[in-house]
């Protein structure tokens, strides 16, 4: 019976795509995830479906005329457009948010390097969490637990509350993959100029303007480049700031500031340091400020110097 109920759901949705309304995907309604807000976010975002013609049904007439299908149907079909994952005949990892951004990847909207930078900095989690793979750290709130926050407290809310609900949630979520998308054009704007300082082959990346360098950096193999320290203006200043020893321990670095200046600040860092003009050092001992270039350049030679490192070509 089931089965037989299951193969109805598959000729109903791969239905001719004459009968279906351009640009319309179907989800299903009620109270609503993570998964299926970012996978319509996608569709939105890369200008496959329109805000307008989101239909929130379990109904499969309803269902079977819109063009996509995401997380509710029971069938995953690229070709035809339907992205389900809960039925016992899908076996891997992915939830409608990831069945959609590989297919963008298929479809050559996304590059692979576009794919991997959303699937690696939001859809992985989405995914997981929506799977039950994710665990719940203490203090830690995900995209995925935000977005369920959009839903109305009240169990038995009304439809309306809740189609309300989900598209104030969507509207969220598209802000946030678009940011996600300028934010990877900016660093891909600027790329030649991170392989340009990286091919000095010098321990210090020197920039004479401020710019996102790091994804950059390691994606051109950072991870073998002998640099240890980023040198750039900063808002007027001169930021100094320590290179990672990959992009996975972004907040780790491959050589420390002095412990005799993490934490100070201004004069107490001036003493400590023996630079003129010194302002901030993170206790963290990864980056630190100075009121020009010559004495973000002077701690750079202390720095080296301490650590019996040569710097004679490293400015």
């Amino acid at each position: 019976m089931i089965q037989k109920k299951y193969l109805s759901n598959i000729g109903e949705l791969t239905r001719s795509e004459s009968l279906k309304k351009k640009r319309s995907v179907g989800i299903h309604s009620g109270a609503f995830h993570a998964d299926e807000v970012t996978a319509c976010a996608l569709l939105l975002v890369f200008d496959r479906v329109d805000r307008d013609k989101i239909i929130r049904s379990r109904e499969l007439t309803h269902l079977s005329q819109c063009e996509y299908v995401c997380d509710v149907g029971g069938v995953y079909n690229p070709e035809n457009k339907l992205f389900d994952h809960h039925q016992s005949t899908y076996e891997g990892e992915l939830s409608s948010a990831g069945m959609v951004l590989l297919y963008l990847k298929d479809q050559k909207t996304l590059s692979e390097e576009a794919f991997d930078h959303f699937n690696q900095m939001l859809v992985l989690g989405v995914d997981a969490h929506d799977n039950g793979r994710a665990t719940q750290e203490v203090g830690v709130c995900t995209f995925s637990h935000v977005i369920a926050n959009f839903n109305p407290p009240v169990y038995e809310a009304k439809e309306t509350e809740l189609d309300e609900a989900f598209f104030t949630a969507l509207d969220f979520a598209v802000g946030h993959i678009r940011r996600m998308h300028d934010r990877f054009l900016h660093n891909l704007d600027n790329r030649e100029i991170v392989a340009d300082a990286m091919q000095q082959d010098s321990l210090c990346l020197c920039f004479d303007k401020a710019l996102p360098w790091i994804d950059s950096f390691f994606a051109l193999g950072g991870e073998s480049h002998p640099a240890l320290f980023v040198l750039m203006p900063s808002r007027g200043q001169w930021k100094l700031r320590g290179i990672p020893p990959d992009f996975a321990h972004r907040m780790e670095v491959r050589l420390p500031f002095p412990k005799q200046w993490t934490g100070l600040l201004g004069e107490d860092l001036e003493r400590a340091s023996g630079i003129q003009g010194a302002i901030f050092c993170h206790k963290g001992g990864f980056t630190s400020v100075w009121a020009d270039r010559e004495g973000a350049v002077e701690a750079l030679r202390k720095i080296l110097n301490l650590n019996g490192i040569d710097h004679a070509d490293v400015i």
